[in-house]
């Protein structure tokens, strides 16, 4: 499946129209359902690729925020066959108590795959996570960048971001 034709893919299964609020509180007269894409064993295989192809050399895990990365963790590892962690939005106050779910050594370098990318708030959550314990965050890469502050955002925060698609790759036009 091309660039073109992958971006069509999902937006033909995941674009809502109508009226939602956001993660980051923002109104929207659109929405992109992650869930209906990434149930899709075609566009996680497709992205799992993609994510693969965009890691440098020196990375060692993958990270994917819970819920809506893990699939696409998931699937960058299956696709480059490194390991990936979950990291969660609060420690669990069961079993093991931990925040990041898998196996990892401190000082190794990570890659936050992500799914919706609006301001960056939640993968920024994520990094700082990592980063407290002792990984390195090489890059975040987003699926989508819906161009309202994310890669302002992240990059603000000293990291590096890079986004598979657009709104504007999936004919979306920007709202005023």
């Amino acid at each position: 499946m091309t660039k073109t034709e992958l971006a069509k893919r999902i937006a033909d299964v995941a674009l809502l129209h109508g009226e939602f609020t956001l993660r980051s509180g923002r109104k929207s007269k659109y929405y992109l359902d992650k869930y209906r894409f990434e149930t899709q064993p075609d566009v996680l295989i497709e992205l799992g690729r993609m994510f693969a192809q965009r890691l440098g050399a020196g990375v060692q895990r993958i990270a994917g925020p819970e819920l809506g990365a893990v699939s696409l963790a998931a699937a960058t590892s299956m696709a480059c066959g490194k390991p990936f962690v979950i990291v969660r939005n609060a420690k669990k106050d069961y079993g093991s108590a931990k925040q990041i779910e898998g196996v990892f050594e401190k000082g190794e370098t990570v890659v936050i795959v992500e799914d919706i990318m609006t301001t960056g708030g939640q993968v920024l959550e994520a990094a700082k996570v990592l980063k407290d314990a002792g990984l390195k965050v090489e890059k975040i890469i987003g699926t989508i960048d819906r161009l309202e502050g994310a890669r302002q955002n992240i990059e603000s925060a000293g990291y590096v971001f890079e986004s598979l698609f657009t709104t504007q790759d999936l004919g979306i036009v920007p709202e005023k």
